[in-house]
């Protein structure tokens, strides 16, 4: 029985790698874009089915994982991975597009993460991995908002780590640096004159592959280029001065 696969933002970039990746390894995918051309061209490449639609809408994440049912009849694998730049200047503050930033880079994580863990559960378990960013660890003041999406997405892998875990289903991030994507397209030059390496989308979907089967829920990958991917380690936190521990939630 192959293994089937959900990819959002698969038309182009990561995306689109992870799934030549993937179907290069026997992988059934399932893909999909806004960009409805990009992804279905790419889904005939692979072939795969394909769906043209808007994460940050919550029917796209329902539409794409019934797909996968419908088509391959299980779900083992999951990369939420469509996300957009921010550029929202907070001086002159665009309310739609601010919007438009969280409800793709968040909500559809967050749908797509709802939508995918009721057949991820009746195959028998499986893995998540979104990807988040550098700027999902550390302060990136070219791109607050940005910054701000891709923290909410490591702090919604960590939390989910454990209940997740519970119905055999792993979740984890990817956390690239500079890639060469669409999303960094008109600031390629300058990164080429500074004599700054980036990451080549194949790098990154290599460690999509690897943290689908990390050992460890929530575990964070940084890509770097270069470097092998290695897991983020988050310092403690203090807590009360006479140790106590909080109650468990019910």
């Amino acid at each position: 029985m192959s293994t089937v696969a959900l990819i959002t933002g698969a038309a182009s970039g990561i995306g689109a790698a992870v799934a030549r990746r993937l179907s290069a390894g026997g992988v059934r995918c399932v893909l999909v874009d806004l960009n409805g051309e990009g992804v279905e061209r790419l889904a005939k490449e692979v072939d795969g089915a394909w769906l043209a639609a808007d994460v940050s809408n919550e029917e796209a994440s329902l539409e794409a994982v019934a797909l996968a049912e419908q088509r391959y009849g299980r779900l083992d694998l999951v990369h939420l991975n469509a996300g957009i730049s921010g550029r929202v200047d907070l001086a002159d503050f665009d309310v739609a597009r601010y919007h438009k930033v969280v409800g793709v880079n968040v909500d559809g994580v967050v749908f797509g993460v709802r939508a995918a863990v009721p057949l991820l559960v009746r195959s028998g378990g499986g893995a998540i991995v979104a990807t988040s960013s550098l700027a999902g660890l550390v302060a990136f003041s070219g791109d607050p908002i940005y910054t701000m999406t891709k923290h909410a997405v490591v702090g919604l892998v960590r939390a989910l780590a454990e209940p997740l875990a519970a119905q055999k289903i792993r979740i984890g991030a990817v956390c690239p640096g500079f890639t060469d994507t669409p999303l960094v397209a008109e600031a390629r030059e300058m990164f080429v004159n500074a004599g700054f390496p980036l990451l080549t989308v194949e790098d990154v979907a290599a460690a999509v592959e690897s943290a689908f089967y990390a050992d460890t829920p929530g575990t964070l990958l940084i890509v770097q280029p270069g470097r092998q991917p290695v897991p983020y380690r988050y310092a403690g936190v203090p807590g009360p001065a006479g140790g106590q521990r909080p109650p468990a939630a019910d």
